[in-house]
């Protein structure tokens, strides 16, 4: 006879993801992020108390901050750990709906579980309940479908022997990855149910990866066959796949050089004669002077979106070849698809290949480009200071990089939005596979400290440099505190250029006056924009902190920070209107076709020209 545990639906939730292991023997959830109310308090947050040492629950002071903590920590992780979140029904559950948009579109695992409203309905509406007129079953939770992987509202404590199934083969699966929802109603977190006692034995977690398929390896050996001079893209896939060491010798064989995405930046050393650096609207001359020429495309891991690409104008003269685990990305473009893990397909597709190289030629081009491109970063990021004019992102980026000669292995660089991106892109350096950490699917701003939180947890020995603009850290800088708490030291480099500089810049380019972006050109009150401290409310959230007038003594600041054993803020003023000119490509910003201002006029004019002209070349 089987036997079955008499438990909650909370208790049974709980009970099976602290069951659930690696292939390494770790648990495969880290914890739970939460912040209790109602909905989530008496169910769900009595079950955690019960396993609080096998399944930790870390507070938080914001639910979309502690969603992104928990999606960089599984990003930290390459995908083969993860968290859940618990929230409680409300605004605690809408709170998490950009969180889950990011983790969809940057194809990262991340479990929500949201309390709901009442099933039964007996206290209709309760505090905080969305009321449809025309749908009785609608939820605030109804708002995360879209932005869900999978989506499942637990209505009967039975339903989780087939929920929980489904939602854990969708945080493993390579082609499926992205958040779960699981929305639970508060009285049937509550009610108990027998179950079967092996439904809570430990499991190890299968990550399931498509193999190659031998017709599209073959096909995609003949177009590598068919060119001359090849590029390969390696996006995020790269390192969730563990492929960095397959990329390097794919590389390596058969003399193909190399270009990053953001997602996938850091899968090759900075230093490879074959890593070209950052492609697209972000990257570098080297890498876009190759990808404008290249026959054939190789774009690993990658989604391929507008940035990658230059709005789709980058290499519209090459043959594509997608290698996906999804095949929605591997067929983008038109392009001649493998949908397959990376690693297996970049094996498979060397074999075929055999001892095929690229021309000789355009691989020693390659070196020599990227060759040049490293003395061109080493001359911005070095570059002498002007005591009269405030320091650039290329500035700081250069002084945080020299203060890691000892211990750049170990460092991870955290950052999302804004112009640092750009510039991280283009100039930062690292060695270490997720070295880099930087959220550009989504670009969402405020995901810089807490997504350092989440890699911190994820990587405890590594030193957790968070690069951050002011706009950013006034978005959200709440899970400071919590790495306080918590003893997860960060580094956080704070940028201020009194405001939103890098759309500023993107403002008046389409013919824009300066408004609503720097706080200068913002409407004020009679007092005025406010000097804000930032160092002052850093040590108000408990970390260390300083502002420094200059690069030499921000350098000096992070050898204090770095010998630091508490989170712990530099602040540094930075010119909103100097970005790293060298490297970029085309990005389509549609500027207004009628206006009555002038410089608009003449934008749209130009933008007109680079659409024409862009046209012209691809159907050349």
């Amino acid at each position: 006879m089987n036997s079955t545990l008499r438990l909650t639906t909370a208790q049974a939730l709980v009970r099976y993801l602290a069951a659930q292991q690696t292939p390494d023997g770790e648990p495969l959830f880290g914890g739970v992020f939460a912040i209790f109310g109602h909905g989530n308090v008496a169910g769900i947050g009595e079950a955690l108390y019960a396993h609080r040492e096998t399944l930790p629950t870390y507070r938080a002071h914001n639910e979309q901050a502690m969603a992104h903590a928990a999606i960089a920590y599984a990003k930290a992780h390459f995908r083969r750990r993860m968290m859940a979140v618990t929230t409680s029904i409300g605004p605690g559950a809408t709170n998490l709906v950009t969180a889950a948009a990011l983790a969809h579109v940057n194809r990262l695992p991340v479990l929500l579980l949201p309390g709901d409203v009442f099933v039964s309905r007996a206290p209709d509406p309760v505090l905080q309940q969305v009321e449809d007129f025309a749908d009785g079953g609608i939820s605030a939770n109804d708002a995360l479908k879209p932005v869900s992987r999978y989506f499942d509202r637990i209505v009967h404590p039975a339903q989780l022997l087939t929920a929980l199934p489904r939602a854990m083969r969708v945080l493993t699966d390579a082609a499926l990855c992205g958040p779960v929802t699981l929305a639970l109603p508060q009285d049937v977190q509550a009610m108990a149910y027998d179950y079967p006692a092996s439904f809570f034995e430990p499991r190890v977690a299968s990550f399931h990866t498509p193999s190659p398929i031998d017709e599209e390896i073959a096909n995609a050996a003949a177009a590598l066959r068919a060119a001359k001079k090849p590029l390969l893209v390696s996006g995020g896939g790269v390192l969730y796949g563990l492929a960095t060491d397959a990329l390097r010798s794919f590389a390596e064989r058969h003399g193909i050089p190399v270009a990053e995405t953001q997602a996938g930046k850091s899968a090759l050393a900075w230093d490879h004669p074959l890593n070209l650096g950052g492609i697209g609207v972000t990257g570098s001359d080297a890498a876009n002077e190759l990808a404008h020429e290249a026959d054939c495309v190789l774009a690993v891991g990658t989604r391929l979106q507008d940035f990658t690409t230059g709005s789709n104008t980058l290499f519209t003269q090459a043959r594509l070849v997608g290698i996906n685990a999804n095949a929605f990305d591997a067929l983008k473009q038109g392009a001649l698809s493998v949908e397959a893990d990376a690693r297996l397909a970049l094996d498979a597709l060397s074999a075929a290949l055999d001892d095929w190289r690229a021309s000789p030629p355009w691989t020693a081009r390659a070196h020599e480009l990227a060759d040049n491109w490293r003395a061109t970063v080493d001359q911005v990021t070095n570059a002498s200071q002007d005591d009269n004019t405030l320091p650039r992102e290329a500035d700081v980026i250069g002084a945080v990089r020299r203060s890691s000669a000892q211990s750049a292995a170990h460092d991870v660089v955290v950052c999302a939005a804004g112009t640092l991106p750009a510039d991280l892109q283009k100039l930062w350096r690292t060695s270490t596979p997720g070295g880099y950490h930087v959220e550009y699917g989504y670009s969402c701003m405020g995901y810089e400290i807490a997504g350092g939180l989440g890699a911190k947890l994820a990587r405890p020995a590594s030193e957790v440099i968070v690069i951050v603009g002011d706009g950013s850290y006034l978005m959200m800088n709440s899970e400071l505190a919590t790495s306080v708490m918590l003893g997860a030291k960060l580094i956080v480099v704070l940028l201020d250029n009194r405001g939103y500089g890098c759309i500023n810049r993107l403002q008046q380019a389409c013919g824009g006056a300066p408004f609503n972006n720097l706080i200068d050109d913002c409407r004020q009150g009679p007092e005025g924009a406010p000097a804000i401290d930032f160092a002052m409310h850093a040590r108000s959230l408990g970390a260390s902190a300083e502002h420094v007038a200059n690069i030499d003594e921000l350098e000096a600041a992070m050898q204090r920070a770095r010998a630091s054993t508490r989170s712990y803020l530099i602040s540094i003023d930075t010119d909103p209107a100097r970005p790293t000119e060298e490297g970029g490509w085309w990005w389509e910003v549609a500027v207004p076709e009628v206006s009555s201002r002038e410089a608009v006029r003449s934008a749209r004019a130009n933008y007109e020209h680079e659409i024409t002209a862009r046209s012209k070349r691809t159907k050349e």
